[in-house]
């Protein structure tokens, strides 16, 4: 009996592939009656409902919610059912998160009612300056009887999304994300985040910095990460900015560390130069989750983005450039990032910012006068954050971290030496840094940072050099020789 309804079924299914095949040679008023009567046999045969969930909305600026909320979700039934999976490390290096592999059907129950999930994958193969570029396309697709429409909508869905949040959260491992650095005008690549798991051990009580500021910073990110409502109330996107500067080697980038640590938060090192344009970093932008530092390193030395234009008087400079380019193998003004800063800040302050929520963007530099100020104003880089050279307070921070002690007699000449000299927290630590094993050691990197900070040079002649850096370097770059009053008075 059984195979006879096969049979007959098969028959059917022949039949109607026919049809379909013959309605393209059907007059217009006969396709019109064949369309809907055809759709109402099918219904009648075939009384399940499918819905699709893509990985991706619109242009594929940003993953769909729904599709990580239902892949976490369905990771908790598919060790018991799908026959392939893949397998990622989840919240802790000794436990395995397993989901569905690409083109894998799992069941589901809810309800007592039956539904059944598929994972699929179509590749397409795309013509961009006739060139073949693979895309891949996946979504979850969910089957379930017509019966059951009211369930499915009202109950079942949502509840799968919120478990698959719950779910998410639980298993979710911090991570630390990278843009690609170079790019290829003559290809169309996807542009997406790569990630590796984010393990950096910094805390902000490891930070060799003063404690007051410490102890601010530390409120300020804790208060920001519980003001969800506060910020609706008044109008304003979810996110604060924080400028970092100072010179090299004084933790800007432990700091950045220590801050993900405290809230949590995964990190997205945004290397500027590897965006092509505006609409690259919009889209970049856009795949960033909630509760993740934004981070932008050296943001002088990324781009120019001191917002000028280049004038007709620079042409010659220009052309040197694109022979420079040429010579180096590379075809003259292709690899150049046409980020501009209208563009930077329509991401990280305009209407995009608003899109997702509970981010922080860092700005780091160790030239704060060379940033445009419209970049670095209150309301885009809410804090400003010096981090200075070593204090003794700091120094006390580095020695109990490295060394393990919280006085030593030298402790006093090293105080007088931070007094007198600039040294930074990355030097100092180093100093202290144990080569070898064994108790005389703490004595050992002591005395070597006494003899380094005897060598280096006091704050005066410090800052005194660094005018004369300043004033050749301005004469270097074209600017206007100061001028020298010269006293003509006659003296009788």
């Amino acid at each position: 009996m059984m195979m006879s309804n096969i049979m007959s079924f098969a028959g059917l299914s022949s039949t109607l592939g026919t049809l379909l095949i013959l309605r393209q040679y059907f007059p217009r008023h006969l396709n019109i009656y064949f369309s809907k009567y055809f759709e109402k046999f099918i219904t009648l045969i075939y009384p399940y409902l499918e819905i699709s969930f893509p990985e991706y909305v619109g242009l594929r600026l940003k993953r769909s919610d729904a599709y990580t909320a239902i892949e976490s979700y369905l990771s908790s039934t598919t060790s018991e059912h799908a026959k392939r999976l893949k397998a990622e490390m989840g919240h802790g290096s000794d436990k395995l998160i397993l989901s569905m592999d690409d083109n894998e059907e799992i069941t589901d129950e809810f309800h007592g009612v039956k539904v059944w999930w598929f994972s699929s994958k179509i590749t397409r193969h795309n013509i961009s300056f006739y060139r073949l570029v693979d895309e891949d396309k996946r979504y979850y697709r969910l089957r379930f009887h017509r019966r059951h429409r009211a369930l499915i909508n009202e109950a079942y869905l949502p509840f799968v999304i919120q478990q698959g949040k719950a779910i998410g959260v639980e298993n979710r491992q911090r991570k630390l994300y990278t843009n690609s650095s170079s790019f290829d005008y003559n290809e169309l690549k996807k542009l997406d985040w790569s990630h590796v798991p984010f393990e950096h051990p910094a805390t902000f009580e490891t930070l060799a910095i003063d404690s007051q500021m410490k102890s601010e910073i530390v409120q300020d990110l804790v208060k920001f990460s519980k003001s969800k409502e506060y910020y609706a109330k008044i109008g304003k996107p979810w996110k604060r900015g924080y400028l970092l500067y100072g010179p090299p080697g004084t933790g800007k980038s432990t700091m950045i560390a220590a801050m993900a640590n405290l809230l949590d938060y995964d990190v997205f090192d945004l290397e500027l130069t590897g965006v092509k344009d505006n609409s690259m970093l919009r889209k970049l932008l856009l795949n960033t989750t909630g509760k993740s530092i934004i981070v932008i390193e050296d943001i002088d030395c990324s781009l120019d983005l001191s917002g000028k234009r280049k004038t007709g008087g620079n042409q010659n400079e220009n052309k040197e450039e694109e022979e420079k380019k040429a010579a180096m193998g590379g075809p003259p003004g292709k690899d150049e990032s046409k980020v501009t800063l209208s563009g930077l800040l329509n991401c990280i302050d305009g209407l995009w910012s608003a899109c997702g929520g509970e981010k922080v963007i860092v700005f780091t530099t160790n030239h704060i006068e060379k940033l445009d100020p419209a970049l670095i104003r209150r309301g885009r880089m809410d804090k400003h954050i010096e981090l200075g050279y070593c204090e003794y307070e700091g120094f006390k921070v580095l020695a109990k971290n490295y060394l393990g002690v919280e006085s030593h007699p030298l402790f006093e000449v090293i105080h007088e030496l931070l007094e007198e000299k600039n040294i930074s927290p990355a030097d100092v630590a180093e100093s202290l840094m144990p080569k070898e094993e064994g108790k005389d050691q703490v004595d050992v990197c002591l005395e070597k940072l006494v003899n380094v900070l005897k060598g280096c040079k006091s704050k005066s002649e410090k800052e005194e050099e660094e005018k004369v850096k300043k004033s050749k370097k301005k004469l270097e770059n074209g600017g206007k020789v100061p001028m020298v009053k010269i006293d003509c008075s006659v003296v009788v």
